[in-house]
Parts: C-alpha cells; structure tokens; sequence
C-alpha cells in the first residue's frame, strides 16, 4: 500500500507500538497545501521516542528551517541530531544554520560524503534517540556517501535517494554508479523484511512510503537484472539538479556559507 501526502495536513504523524513517534514534512513552509518542499521535492523526517521526546531530524532543507523547528518546539521535542542521507546537489541542507539555533545538536552525514559534520558515519554505527536508534546501511551509488538509516526493529527505512518509491536515485554524477546502487539496494535494502516501510527523500507525486515487499515485487527498474539497470541509468540522459552548482559546495560545509 502507498501512502501519498494528499492524506495528511502539514505532516503525517505516526504512533506505533514501538514507542517511535514519526512526522512527514511533506507541505510547504505556509502550510497552504504545496505538497513536499516545492524546489526539490524533498521530505524532511522527525523521528523520535515518543516517551522521552528525544528526536532526529532527517534531511533537513534550508528554505524550510523555520517550519521545521516550529513543529520541534510545538511537539515538545528534544532534537539531538540532524543527519543527511548524503551530500545533496538539488537542495542546501539546513543543518549547519539549524545548529546555530538549537543549542547541543549535533550534524551528521557519511565519512564516504567528503562533507563537514559533528559525526561522520559509517556502515553499522548507530544515532541513538531515547530507547531508540537508527543504525546506518551503506548504500553508495547515487553518490559515494548514501546512507540509508534503518531503526534497530527494522519496521522503517530511510533511504535517501538510493531507493524511491518505484523508482531509484540517478547515477550520471557525483561519483555515481549504476551497478554500485543495484547492489546496494539488494544486498542492504532489500534483505529487510518485506513490512519494513521504506520512506525516501524525494518522492515527485506526493507518495509518502511505500515497503520492502512491494519495491522488491513492483520497482520497474530493480527488478531488472543487473545489466538491463545499468542499461536504462546510462541512457536517462537527464539535465543536472537546477542548484547543483551551489547546493553540493554549500552542503560539503554543511549547509554553512558565511
């Protein structure tokens, strides 16, 4: 089942059992029914414990910092880490300002990502956030520092823009590499559980989270074969991200360009 930011408000908001608490920014700064942040598409993730409130904030965006923070601040959250999934060519991350306004956070982003950040992290490490934690999946191939954050139950992934919703991230820059990113997504994404929910970090039609069990059934581009991939990457033939030329040197230094 796909679910699609025409079902929420200004966020999808999550309690399960586990105790995680989960907001999708998925609307506009005003709140006036944009879906997604409107240049990139990007969705921003508030992942927390729903009893300590301690949260991680999820590919933060710069033109959205304000609405972000104002959601922290309305639900009484306690942000302790920002992480990007890895160094973004159509957005500037938020998380370099953002620090400057939340005092004690702390950047994070893949050593592989050649970017600046509190913690550099690698396969296996682990973000804590109260009872909880999110443990990092290296998933290369998009570009050579994509991370895909998995929590320790395995129910959510955040993957970044290794995996889409019926789709994968492009490999035509940034060190990318199509059979790089077909091995990732089967060796590291696809060998969770089918129900684990998968959220992304763009989505171009208002699709919020899609499963394990139902990319691996239904991607129409990895479940091609390995060649027949690499094959249609090669030849997408797509221009550069509209903010390349200032997004990727701005996010090497975290977001932060005074």
């Amino acid at each position: 089942m796909l679910y699609t930011a025409t079902q929420s408000l200004c966020l999808c908001s999550n309690l399960n059992a586990a105790g995680y608490q989960l907001l999708i920014l998925c609307k506009d700064g005003n709140g006036k029914g944009t879906p997604l942040q409107t240049e990139s598409s990007t969705y921003t993730y508030l992942l927390a414990d729903a009893d300590t409130k301690e949260a991680v904030i999820i590919d933060p965006v710069l033109e959205t910092i304000d609405r972000d923070l104002k959601f922290v601040s309305e639900l009484g959250l306690k942000l302790t880490v920002a992480v990007n999934t890895h160094c973004h060519a159509d957005h500037i991350t938020s998380t370099g300002p953002m620090k400057k306004r939340v005092p004690g956070l702390k950047s994070a982003i893949s050593k592989l990502s050649g970017a600046s950040a509190d913690i550099h992290l690698t396969e296996g490490d682990k973000i804590p956030f109260g009872r909880h934690c999110l443990i990092v999946r290296e998933t290369p191939g998009h570009t050579d520092g994509c991370i895909t954050l998995v929590t320790g139950d395995q129910t959510m992934a955040f993957t970044g823009d290794a995996l889409l919703i019926r789709g994968c991230g492009r490999t035509d820059f940034q060190q990318g590499c199509a059979k790089r990113l077909y091995k990732s997504v089967h060796e590291k994404i696809f060998t969770l559980p089918d129900e684990c929910l998968l959220y992304p970090a763009h989505d171009y039609l208002g699709r919020m989270a899609s499963s394990v069990g139902e990319e691996r059934k239904f991607n129409p581009r990895l479940t091609k074969t390995m060649e027949e991939f690499a094959d249609i990457m090669n030849n997408l033939n797509l221009p550069n991200p509209k903010k390349m030329a200032t997004a990727v040197p701005a996010n090497l230094v975290c977001g932060l360009q005074d």
